[in-house]
């Protein structure tokens, strides 16, 4: 495994220097920070031994906490996770994802939180219309919504993955629907309707449109059974960065060769780039500061708890036998004895180079 921190100090200097045009502020504090994560020169915490007959003490490096970083981050995975899964119906699940046809892609790129708002608000009104409108629903729907950036191949491609019981929520006459079907709207109907309100959204904020665009838009509509899997699987790639650094495996030459798993074929296939184009696939999927890549609707929105514990308690569903599988915050234990360590003092600056972190 290749540290991704070797990677950005052996090649920052090119990548500067070839991406000076197009780097943006988020893009520089991206790389400081992921540069020094979890090395010698990262903030330190002061951590001692728990057992009363050891007294044993070191420190431990901080990780840089960057949400685009690979490092961090992992137990607020889980906790997302936790949450999604706190908050399961009684219904067939649904994962759905919409496409930006490539056309539409420098658009987006020069007007990120224009054209990234514009997504989770035309396909929100989409799918709480459609439901609406539905024969099987008549309410409305619950939406678990995430952007995406990146293809496997790291290439700048914007969808949204979303997932979405087959269930709805009539308000007016306190009535709870369920649709059990294999395929929960027509793909061809929301990818037609998608298309319509994107353009018109993107002309009534003066965007401008590209001069030839597909008339046919991409839409998956899939079944996902009771929806665990899906929210496991959209939570565990949430906060850890495009890439992986065990699916770096070669930096040499001043190329670094990835792997990744064909979306079509789903074999694993290799791609090899110059270091400096490599750090430039990283950071053109971070997103504008303060942007939220994960939102919640209809029923399934924040302030909906009592609304799905009541739900859950009607309709006799326990969620707390689903958490018990999910994994805890890791321990740092003690090399002398093995007890647990606990933080005494954190954010150390300025130690010495000598003194080496405590690996977790």
């Amino acid at each position: 495994m290749i540290p991704l921190s070797s990677i950005i100090t052996q090649f920052e200097t090119q990548f500067f220097r070839k991406y000076s045009s197009r780097i943006l502020p988020s893009h520089q504090k991206a790389l400081s920070r992921m540069k020094i994560c979890r090395t010698k020169f990262s903030p330190q915490m002061l951590v001692r031994c728990t057992n009363d007959e050891c007294s044993n003490h070191s420190f431990v490096a901080h990780s840089c906490g960057h949400r685009n970083c690979p490092h961090c981050q992992h137990h607020e995975s889980q906790q997302w996770i936790e949450n999604q899964l706190n908050k399961l119906v009684p219904a067939r699940y649904y994962l759905l994802t919409f496409t930006l046809p490539r056309q539409f892609r420098p658009i987006a790129w020069g007007n990120q939180r224009a054209v990234y708002d514009l997504l989770f608000s035309v396909i929100r009104d989409l799918l709480m219309t459609f439901s609406l409108n539905d024969k099987k629903l008549q309410g409305e729907a619950g939406l678990t919504m995430v952007l995406h950036t990146h293809s496997r191949e790291l290439k700048y491609h914007p969808h949204v993955h979303m997932v979405m019981p087959g269930a709805a929520i009539d308000k007016k006459n306190r009535l709870w629907r369920v649709k059990s079907t294999q395929y929960l709207f027509n793909r061809k109907a929301l990818a037609k309707v998608f298309r319509a309100k994107f353009l018109d959204a993107l002309s009534k904020v003066n965007l401008p449109l590209p001069r030839r665009y597909p008339t046919k838009w991409v839409v998956d509509c899939r079944s996902v059974g009771d929806g665990k899997k899906a929210l496991i699987y959209l939570g565990n790639y949430l906060y850890k960065g495009v890439i992986q650094e065990k699916n770096i495996i070669r930096c040499q030459n001043g190329q670094v060769t990835f792997r990744y798993i064909h979306s079509k074929t789903k074999k694993i296939q290799t791609k090899t780039v110059k270091g400096e184009d490599f750090l430039w696939l990283l950071v053109q999927h971070v997103l504008p500061k303060g942007f939220r890549k994960v939102r919640n609707y209809g029923f399934l929105n924040a302030c909906s708890k009592r609304l799905i514990k009541l739900l859950q308690y009607l309709l006799k569903i326990d969620p707390g036998k689903l958490l018990k599988r999910l994994k805890q915050r890791a321990e740092i234990r003690c090399r002398c004895c093995g007890a647990p360590m606990r933080i005494v003092r954190t954010l150390i600056q300025g130690l010495p180079f000598d003194i080496l972190p405590h690996p977790v």
